[in-house]
């Protein structure tokens, strides 16, 4: 039986990650990447890099293909574009990378440690209202929290 992490694990053989100092770099050239943010609606709206565009990890291939409610044009019409996949440590957009590779998706990559490592290296986040979020308040909402029925037993 696979586990999360091996699932994560195997992905990694095929999908490249850039840290969050590269990404800041990348997004002060003329053509920045697209930031696809993949997580959940409540974690985006409270602190998210400026410029995201949202897809829940749920609906990512439907928005990433024509002719779906889902569908998000900038993203089906940019197979060949530079896209960042960001969501909150780095693993669901690992998935979300190696899933879009599949599709055609050629210049993908995830930001390893995603907005919590973007968060620790000093940079900007904002709210939904487009407010900045203070980095100590964003390290509080970024923090994991298992709960203790969450665990593995034994």
């Amino acid at each position: 039986m696979k586990h999360y992490t091996d699932l994560v694990a195997e992905c990694l053989a095929e999908v490249r990650e850039i840290m969050p100092w590269d990404l800041a770099e990348q997004l002060r050239q003329p053509t920045p990447p697209l930031l696809l943010d993949i997580r959940e609606p409540a974690e985006f709206d409270a602190a998210h890099i400026t410029g995201s565009v949202h897809v829940p990890r749920g609906i990512l291939e439907s928005a990433c293909d024509w002719d779906y409610d889902d569908t998000v044009p900038e993203l089906a019409a940019g197979r060949d574009r530079a896209i960042v996949l960001i969501c909150r440590s780095g693993n669901r957009s690992v998935l979300a990378a190696h899933t879009m590779q599949r599709m055609g998706f050629s210049k993908v990559v995830s930001l390893k440690t995603g907005v919590r490592g973007w968060n620790d290296y000093e940079q900007p986040l904002v709210d939904s209202s487009g407010q900045a979020v203070d980095i100590d308040a964003a390290d509080e909402l970024l923090t994991n929290r298992v709960r203790p029925e969450q665990r593995r037993p034994g």
